[in-house]
């Protein structure tokens, strides 16, 4: 018999008996059934732009997965609530996976919610098993709430650099010392057979943006750590190093994006005039500023940064050519707006095509969100950088003598 289920919380039925089936499958197997070969790096899965010279990313922000089916659902339409769970959340990154195809799956923090999720191995198991089926490559990253059950922080990393498919860490190994858990960078490489096969064209930096302060005259959220800046600086050296040199040398380095959880004190620089998106609820960054944003903007690679944390924002601004993006909250046991659509950002990377033929580094950076409603309508397009634009500012002039 099929089975069905009425996917109230986004106003349309949608048959998911694969979906739920697996899901719940998934869920229920131990721990080993779901997890990697350890004696297999993840390193040795090399992420690189297809023939068709495009790399597409889907971010998933503020999944708070919990205990699955007996997980309501918040701040829905009255006649949305029956029937609506975890499972919706669920239903809607199949959905995302089945209409974009990405090549990378991005979680960015409070993939589940601490709280309420009983076991955090089943629920990690189960907020994770969608992307484990795809097997499309995927990354995660902590936020406020993953280890707020019954796994510590640094436990809740190491179960999920355990998964299948994923290309997480639980920090650099190249780093004697370093803040949180889930510190590393991911390289895509050129598409094969081209000149630019054995470069890293695209730069992915992850960072824990911690929890809650630690420090008893700070309140509030965590922040990047001086140890995490630092990191960043020597790994950010590093790649441009490789970019400039031979084979196939460039004049400058290759776009970088950075996911994290908590937005940083910089995203409350915009107002409506200047950004794409809504806001609708305060910046819930820390309560002191680390200066990451000045460490990104004097490294030079970054040209956007993607974050969650605030459920009901989800633009995306400008400011010292580094767009700040939030994605908007996914997942529908998560805080949210009754009538507002749950959302996904979805960012593509494209190559510059040579004129001798193939393909070269990237020439372009766009973005757009999806709603999980009926049509997945596709909202906020924009573009986020290109390599004509990347050295248009004027130089100083010097007055003639």
């Amino acid at each position: 018999m099929t089975t069905s289920l009425t996917l109230l919380a986004s106003g349309y039925n949608l048959n998911t008996t694969f979906v739920v089936l697996l899901i719940v499958s998934l869920s229920l197997l131990p721990t080993g059934a779901l997890a990697a070969d350890p004696n297999k790096t993840h390193q040795q899965k090399k992420l690189r732009f297809g023939s068709n010279g495009v790399f597409k990313i889907l971010q998933v922000a503020d999944m708070h997965f919990a205990d699955g089916k007996s997980s309501p659902c918040l701040d829905v339409l009255p006649n949305q609530v029956k029937g609506c769970s975890d499972l919706n959340t669920s239903a809607f990154i199949h959905r995302m996976i089945l209409a974009e195809k990405p090549n990378l799956i991005v979680f960015t923090g409070d993939n589940i919610f601490g709280f309420d999720a009983t076991d955090a191995v089943k629920s990690l198991n189960a907020a994770f098993a969608p992307a484990i089926a795809s097997n499309i490559p995927w990354t995660a990253i902590l936020g406020n709430h993953d280890q707020e059950s019954t796994l510590s922080r640094e436990g809740v990393m190491k179960h999920i650099v355990g998964l299948k498919n994923t290309l997480s860490q639980v920090n650099p190994p190249e780093a004697k010392f370093i803040d949180g858990f889930g510190n590393y960078n991911v390289e895509v490489g050129g598409v094969k057979g081209s000149s630019f096969e054995n470069k890293s064209v695209l730069n992915l930096y992850f960072l824990d943006s911690g929890d809650y302060s630690t420090v008893p005259s700070i309140p509030g959220y965590g922040w990047i750590k001086a140890s995490q800046q630092f990191w960043f600086e020597r790994t950010s050296s590093k790649l441009k190093k490789a970019y400039v040199s031979k084979p196939q040398p460039q004049k400058g380095p290759a776009p970088g994006l950075a996911y994290f959880h908590i937005p940083l004190p910089e995203f409350a620089s915009f107002d409506k005039s200047n950004f794409t998106g809504v806001r609708q609820e305060g910046i819930s960054s820390a309560s002191v500023n680390s200066g990451f944003f000045t460490t990104m903007v004097g490294a030079g690679d970054v040209k956007a940064v993607f974050t969650g944390h605030d459920h009901l924002n989800d633009f995306c601004g400008k400011l010292t050519d580094i767009h700040l993006c939030y994605a908007g909250g996914f997942g529908y046991h998560a805080y949210g707006k009754a009538g507002w659509s749950r959302r996904a950002r979805v960012v593509v990377a494209s190559l510059e095509k040579l004129e001798e033929g193939g393909w070269g580094g990237v020439k372009s950076i766009k973005t757009w969100k999806r709603l999980d409603d009926h049509h997945l309508t596709t909202i906020d397009g924009q573009a986020l950088w290109s390599k004509s634009s990347s050295g248009s500012r004027r130089k100083k002039q010097i007055p003639a003598a």
